[in-house]
């Protein structure tokens, strides 16, 4: 059974923001704190009941602010620290909770830390990074290159996981895991409600057996940051390449005082080769990796995070769904198989318009460090056209792009210059036009998370899935006590669809269907409370066979 802090946490339904793209709220192009102030009512509305805000610290913007200078600062372009706080307070007002990002494996070259360490192996800074007077091992850089760069101050190397100014922090230091538990307090001290937690294996490294990451001490280093009474309270959840269950138990078991939850990214595969190549794909394959987790939280008394995109990914819908002639069914269909199940939802700034990847004709429209650096490699084995084809699909700034709030100039996200191109599609996908549309991906996701909030059963209830692993739709039931719900999601193609038991009319559809069971259009779904009398239950081999 789910400790409390767990049960309670499955009411709490995420919103994330990348500040620097959701409102711009001075005209200088750039999105910042007050500008998501002026938004808290929109997400109010829609029903979420906390904000994920992607990193907002002083930062130098080489990794769009994760790699930070200072912990305890705000970056000029996104506001002061007074603006924090009258965000962290309209948040609380509304009932509301604060999420941030917290990035612990590396700094930026910037801080005063590494600026003091560069200065010699006297400096009290010294070890709070990785030196070296030979390059020790082969490892490459996330972002491509090696991981290891001389510093002509310092005459060592030292080691930067990701982009060159992106220094990581030796955490075998004391003073290092002693520093970042007071920035986890100064945070906690301001209001701040929980933290994402930016490659979280990372902090602990194994240069024996040449892993960068899930070394011995992981831990040890978790649990000195949130086992500790003050930050007992906090919702934590890691960015973590966890593919077993045991290491999740590790991370996330309530007795260890380490982490509430984990992102799991064996679904972020779904329709692509690699990142940067496509390959045909169904819903299936959305389902098959959200049910493995489903099945494991469940046995042991864990919380799975759900969510299909973020800052890091292009949407899901762009992938293995229909973005174009079918968007609106795509959209909420995906919505419903995802955020009815159990756990918490994370709903990336978006989703909720059904917004899709773009599409650029030049890599200048480009922004992303990742991006720029692949399609010169790219360019080295092929044609230009086909390398921005490639970063066209697997781009991080996919999901960086302006929050379209309106099809006019700027989408109305600033009345300056973007600092990024504005999305390929903003003037046909915005806020004002799915407001006003006939079918509203925003007025579905309303409604999906109303009857969330509003019915147990889809918080605590017991998950039975009823269609069959080949069958081409996905059917499942939420049940708590007498209270039992249907969930109908159907795949890319028509189905005629019995359900084994009788159901009331749908509380909730993509397509205003009057009937829980029949014919289902493509990307058609449905959720109905199952009737108070019902017939005895039959086998799912029923269900495929007719």
């Amino acid at each position: 059974m789910l400790c409390e802090k767990y049960r309670e946490m499955l009411r709490w339904v995420i919103y994330q923001i990348y500040p620097r793209s959701f409102m711009d709220s001075n005209g200088d192009g750039i999105g910042d704190l007050r500008g998501i102030i002026q938004k808290l009512d929109y997400l109010k509305e829609l029903g979420v009941n906390a904000v994920w805000v992607c990193p907002c610290y002083k930062s130098p913007n080489d990794d769009n602010g994760y790699d930070i200078s200072d912990y305890r600062d705000i970056m000029d372009e996104f506001g002061t620290m007074a603006d924090m706080d009258d965000l962290i307070a309209g948040l609380h007002e509304r009932g509301m909770k604060l999420i941030m990002d917290l990035v612990p494996n590396h700094t930026s070259t910037a801080h005063r830390w590494f600026q003091e360490s560069r200065k010699g192996r006297d400096n009290p800074y010294s070890d709070f990074y990785y030196w070296f007077d030979e390059i020790p091992n082969d490892w490459e850089s996330c972002f491509r290159g090696s991981a290891w760069e001389f510093d002509p101050v310092r005459g060592q190397y030292y080691l930067h996981s990701f982009a060159v100014s992106q220094a990581d922090l030796n955490w075998n230091n004391p003073a290092v895991v002693k520093a970042m538990q007071d920035i986890v307090d100064f945070w906690i001290d301001k209001g701040v409600d929980g933290f994402r937690i930016d490659v979280i294996d990372m902090i602990s490294k194994d240069f024996g057996r040449g892993a960068n990451g899930f070394g011995p001490r992981l831990h040890e280093y978790i649990h000195a940051l949130f086992g500790r009474e003050k930050a007992e309270k906090l919702f934590t959840v890691g960015e973590s390449f966890v593919q077993d269950t045991d290491e999740m138990i590790r991370h996330c078991g309530a007795e260890r005082g380490e982490l509430c939850t984990l992102f799991q990214f064996n679904h972020m595969e779904c329709g692509r080769k690699d990142k940067f190549t496509p390959r045909p794909d169904s819903l299936k394959s959305l389902r098959d990796c959200l049910l493995r987790w489903q099945g494991e939280t469940e046995a042991h008394d864990l919380i799975q995070s759900l969510f299909t995109d973020n800052h890091d990914q292009p949407p899901m819908i762009s992938r293995i769904g229909n973005d174009r002639a079918q968007r609106y069914e795509a959209a909420t269909d995906m919505a419903a198989m995802v955020y009815l199940l159990k756990g918490v939802p994370f709903i990336y700034q978006g989703q909720e318009i059904g917004m899709t990847a773009a599409r650029y004709d030049s890599i200048e429209c480009f922004d992303d460090i990742e991006s720029i650096n692949t399609y010169r490699d790219f360019c080295l084995t092929m044609s230009p056209e086909e390398a921005l084809g490639k970063i066209n699909f697997g781009s991080r700034d996919n999901a960086r792009h302006p929050m379209a709030w309106n099809g006019g100039e700027n989408g109305g996200f600033t009345s300056g210059t973007p600092w990024i191109a504005l999305h390929s599609r903003y003037r046909e996908i915005n806020v004002e036009n799915d407001l006003a549309a006939e079918h509203s991906v925003f007025r579905f996701y309303q409604a999906m998370l109303k009857l969330r909030r509003t019915n147990a059963a889809f918080l605590d209830g017991k998950l039975e899935v009823l269609s069959g692993p080949d069958d081409p739709f996905f059917i499942f039931t939420r049940t708590l006590g007498d209270e039992k719900w249907t969930v109908v999601c159907n795949f890319e193609s028509e189905q005629r669809i019995s359900l084994p038991f009788p159901c009331e009319a749908p509380a909730l559809a993509n397509l205003n269907r009057k009937t829980a069971d029949g014919v289902y259009a493509p990307y058609e779904c449905a959720a109905a409370k199952a009737a108070a009398r019902q017939a005895p239950e039959v086998s799912v081999k029923y269900l495929r066979e007719n």
